[in-house]
């Protein structure tokens, strides 16, 4: 093996590892972007609802509430804090499975 040659070998192992290195780099991030689970607990919950307050907080009282009171788990409801069904359209787009807090007087 002349000198040429073993130049010509270290030129080409370090296009090997360099393309190796970029298709780790792209694996990597193609990873994270699509197929990682941190991404699911970064996302935001609440699209719209009471945005410039730093705590969404509804109280009620029991005596208030009638027979029944069905209440919003989505953030999707035109009428939150209660349910108006809008996790049914939530729930097709999402794949998600979220549904309303149903309160019911207890019959005595």
């Amino acid at each position: 093996m002349g000198p040429g040659q073993n130049s010509a070998v270290r030129v080409e192992c370090i296009a090997a590892i360099s393309l190796a290195a970029g298709a780790a780099a792209i694996g990597y991030l193609a990873y994270k972007k699509f197929l990682s689970k941190d991404k699911c607990c970064k996302a935001i919950v609440n699209p719209h609802i009471q945005k410039d307050n730093p705590k969404v907080v509804h109280a009620f009282d029991m005596e208030d509430l009638g027979d029944k009171a069905v209440y919003c788990r989505c953030w999707r409801s035109k009428k939150f804090p209660l349910c108006d069904g809008s996790h049914t359209k939530y729930n097709e787009e999402t794949g998600d499975n979220v549904g309303p807090l149903i309160i019911k007087r207890k019959e005595a």
